[in-house]
């Protein structure tokens, strides 16, 4: 057992005018690997308490001068959470009531059983472990689903998202693959009074056409082969609370009508059902698609697109937020040390440098993708360049793009890839800035600004 509570090691405070109890507790508390510190008055423990910091306090309720229940209620005042056990011999059932009542986590009569001394506090230790454990995990939970960055872009993203949050209002993401426009979703729930609810998702490109129903309205036993029982949909599941539905632009047109009819009434029947169920849901939506094109096509419903596209929210990608990435690498470092329980790694600054550089097609998630698979992959707590190159794209690693010399196109099409290529790369070197990139490159600021223009790469 002693192995056990070494296990859960916790610093105790003993607050009892009898030295001889708190010799006692004292021994036996340090054989099970507790720290302990005490005080022979209320007045000297709460001193105490003022400049130590202690998991558990130990509590006598007769003591001279302040009494005991009088000092759980100044504990209280200076750290609501501490968890105090309270002692007496000669205490009444009222006494143990209004302990229990302020907030003692347990109350022991004396004379002591040690064994249940230790009973007590083993259960304590077990609970302050599994409270950091929890805690770490919430934690763990806001940091994966936190949109991170410092940019002007992403600090608009932000505030959009705080001022629409609170109200019921329907919000279209947009945004290429892997910007984070789930994200974006989940940071409208944590602002709405729905955030204690439910946050569901729903991809619709990530679950076959013939599936889509099903999986989001739900069936009813029998509906189709397979359906051996009644099953929930996605738009159930989130009732209270947000339903995200991510590239809404792969949804078939039937879906988009069932949706419809949600958005307008709140009402909509499981496959192979008849009763009409009611729910109550937030609904945003995303997409890296052009809608408007697509309603031109007549492939998605102009009445649903409006529907959705109250307030619109476009999340710029990775290359165009100036500053993020260095951030953004930084913070999946720290995140992955948590996730992994791995010791923290850092790139070196060759590494770094390449990495703030580098476009991140895939935007935040090739980057967060990046960051896990060196934390399992390299050996060593400081990343250098020649780890992070092979996991990059060739044209970064200083290998050329060989798609533009090996697929066969038009000589001008290809001199136009090599160009917008080149030039995104230099202006990223130097920081957007055109008069320095001008000067790298030997041109005339006017000659790079025109070619710029001419590539759609100047600034709107």
């Amino acid at each position: 057992m002693g192995s056990k509570m070494a296990d859960h090691k916790i610093k105790i405070l003993i607050i009892d005018d009898e030295k001889n109890i708190r010799l006692t507790l004292r021994d036996i508390l340090e054989d099970d690997g507790h720290l302990v510190v005490e005080a022979g008055t209320g007045e000297d423990g709460l001193e105490l308490l003022k400049i130590e910091s202690v998991n558990l306090v130990l509590l006598d309720v007769r003591l001279p001068g302040m009494d005991g229940i009088e000092v759980l209620k100044e504990i209280r005042k200076i750290d609501e959470t501490l968890d105090v056990i309270m002692i007496s011999g000669h205490a009444t059932v009222g006494t143990a009531v209004d302990a229990l009542r302020i907030g003692a986590y347990d109350f022991l009569e004396k004379p002591l059983s040690l064994a249940r001394v230790k009973l007590a506090i083993r259960n304590l230790s077990e609970k302050q472990t599994l409270a950091k454990r929890s805690a770490l995990v919430q934690q763990t939970q806001k940091d994966k689903y936190r949109l991170v960055g410092s940019s002007p872009q992403i600090h608009q993203v932000l505030d959009t998202a705080r001022r629409v949050g609170p109200t019921s209002a329907k919000v279209l993401i947009r945004g290429e693959s892997g910007t984070g426009k789930e994200l974006v979703a989940h940071a409208i729930h944590a602002a709405s009074p729905r955030a204690e609810d439910a946050f569901v998702k729903f991809n619709a490109a990530a679950i076959p056409s013939e599936l889509v129903e099903s999986e989001l309205f739900g069936h009813e036993k029998g509906a189709f082969t397979g359906a051996v029982g009644q099953k929930k949909g996605k738009i159930e599941m989130a009732n209270g609370g947000t339903l995200f539905l991510d590239e809404i632009g792969d949804m078939s047109l039937s879906a988009q009508a069932k949706i419809l009819r949600v958005l307008e009434d709140g009402k909509f029947e499981r496959v192979g059902g008849t009763q009409t169920q009611t729910v109550d849901i937030r609904l945003l939506a995303a997409t890296n698609k052009p809608l408007e094109e697509m309603v031109s096509a007549g492939s998605f419903r102009e009445d649903l697109f409006y529907r959705l596209n109250v307030v619109p929210i476009n999340l710029p990608p990775l290359r165009e937020r100036e500053g993020d990435i260095k951030t953004l690498l930084n913070h999946f470092l720290t995140f992955y040390a948590a996730e992994l329980s791995l010791l923290p790694k850092q790139f070196t600054r060759d590494a770094m440098n390449m990495l703030v550089g580098y476009p991140f097609p895939g935007n935040i998630r090739e980057l967060r993708n990046l960051i896990e698979r060196l934390y399992i992959l390299s050996p060593n707590e400081e990343i250098d360049l020649p780890e992070v190159k092979p996991h990059l794209n060739q044209v970064v690693s200083g290998e050329g793009d060989t798609a533009i010399f090996t697929e066969t196109r038009p000589f001008a099409e290809a001199k136009r890839m090599f160009e917008e290529r080149f030039l995104e790369s230099q202006l990223r070197q130097h920081a957007g800035n055109i008069s320095r990139t001008a000067n790298s490159l030997g041109m005339q600021q006017s000659n790079l600004s025109r070619k710029l223009k001419e590539l759609g790469l100047g600034k709107s």
